[in-house]
């Protein structure tokens, strides 16, 4: 019997597993782990938003099965939001789907819109769905390096030109995962024309458009005069209204893409819980103070972090959105790389972060650090990661290191 499975052969063994071994063992040893390794929000959902599941969840009507491309009242949600917050007009019918969190709504997407064979550009370092939902589907990607000093549309045309045979689709995600680079409605410009004059798609990953700290909202691509004819855009309520465990997401745009989504998952799903659908509906709908709330939350996490971090001698750049920062690796460690510099912060200072080659080869000179710690234990983090920064003998052994790797 062939235990080779096809799509289970293209996904490398999980980068982050080993340092996620070691937190769990530390954790079964009594060790208080600090972990800003995942980005998943640790607050609860705002009272209003449980309140209309309790109710909703009451109703025996909606106990039974649901719609895969969402409830009408939701996507009329969606479309209304869009129209609040960057001017779009969507039709709740063709241009709208639910989804069961941005995530699956990717890699359905990728599954609806590839073959074997095909090409997609994706930028590196990038939030794995955005590779690994093609990878799955049978497809090859071609990693577009990005990042301060990158010149990433130089790097688009070249991965264009020497791609055989030529990209179907783009993607692009901002505020990024896990970088926290944002860009302005010029760059999305910029996209809409490369993908158009070219013949490709682009699908957007918008799920921080809420989490920002300069006064400056992210735009949507599909602000962009013509972008629907060739964009879709992913969105999620996981960081707006803290949701992550609701999985609760939406694609909006192109009604192709989106029809094409929408019969995947037709064969699929059968949606998510409907009160689950109607509390997401209460939460576009109802009072947005508590987005302000979410957002003053990771801006003051994001201080105490960067800027404790910084003082201690550690220099990062001050993300300006997502619920991020992107560390370089101190110089006196960057020889260890990302896993091997995790798994020190993890022994000598008990604090946990994501190795950065994780998001991509580009990536391996950084590690990600989430807001998802009080600003107490945030405070403590940060001594403990300057006293290791501050020890002259924390440096794993050389010949140690030899022998651990085999």
């Amino acid at each position: 019997m062939d235990t080779e499975f096809y799509r289970i052969k293209r996904l490398p063994p999980y980068v982050f597993e080993e340092v996620n071994r070691m937190k769990a063992q530390a954790r079964a040893r009594g060790e208080d782990i600090i972990d800003f390794g995942m980005g998943n929000p640790d607050n609860a959902t705002p009272p209003h938003i449980v309140a209309k599941l309790v109710e909703a969840a009451q109703n025996p009507r909606a106990h039974r099965y649901s719609s895969s491309r969402g409830v009408p009242g939701l996507r009329k949600a969606l479309a209304n939001y869009y129209g609040r917050r960057f001017g779009v007009e969507l039709d709740p019918e063709k241009e709208a789907i639910v989804t069961l969190g941005s995530k699956e709504g990717l890699a359905n997407l990728a599954m609806a819109i590839s073959a074997p064979g095909d090409t997609v550009l994706v930028p590196n370092p990038s939030y794995p769905m955005h590779a690994f939902g093609f990878i799955i589907a049978g497809a090859n990607v071609r990693s577009v390096q990005i990042g301060p000093g990158i010149d990433f549309f130089a790097g688009l045309d070249r991965a264009y030109q020497h791609s055989i045979p030529k990209p179907i689709a783009l993607i692009v995600s901002f505020p990024a995962n896990p970088t926290a680079m944002t860009v302005d409605l010029a760059f999305y410009e910029a996209i809409v024309d490369f993908a158009k004059k070219r013949g490709m798609w682009v699908i957007s990953d918008l799920a921080y458009s809420e989490i920002y700290f300069d006064g400056n909202p992210p735009p949507s691509i599909l602000q962009v005069k013509g972008a629907k004819d060739i964009a879709i855009e992913f969105t999620s309520l996981s960081k707006t209204y803290n949701m992550p465990g609701w999985r609760i997401g939406f694609g909006a745009g192109n009604p192709v893409l989106i029809g094409a989504l929408a019969r995947m998952k037709s064969y699929l799903d059968y949606g998510a819980f409907t009160p689950i659908q109607v509390a997401a509906t209460a939460a576009l709908n109802g009072p947005q103070d508590c987005v302000e709330e979410i957002r003053q939350t990771y801006k003051s996490r994001r201080d105490v972090l960067v800027k404790g971090l910084n003082a201690a001698g550690w220099p990062i750049p001050m993300p300006n959105a997502s619920m991020f920062c992107w560390a370089p690796i101190p110089e006196r460690y960057a020889h260890l790389g990302s896993v091997e510099f995790s798994k020190l912060l993890l022994r000598e200072a008990e604090v946990a972060v994501a190795p950065g080659i994780g998001f991509g080869e580009h990536g391996d000179n950084f590690v990600r650090l989430a807001f998802v710690e009080n600003e107490h234990r945030t405070r403590q983090a940060v001594k403990n990661i300057k006293r290791l920064l501050g020890s002259p003998s924390n440096l794993p052994d050389p010949a140690e290191k030899a022998v651990a790797n085999g």
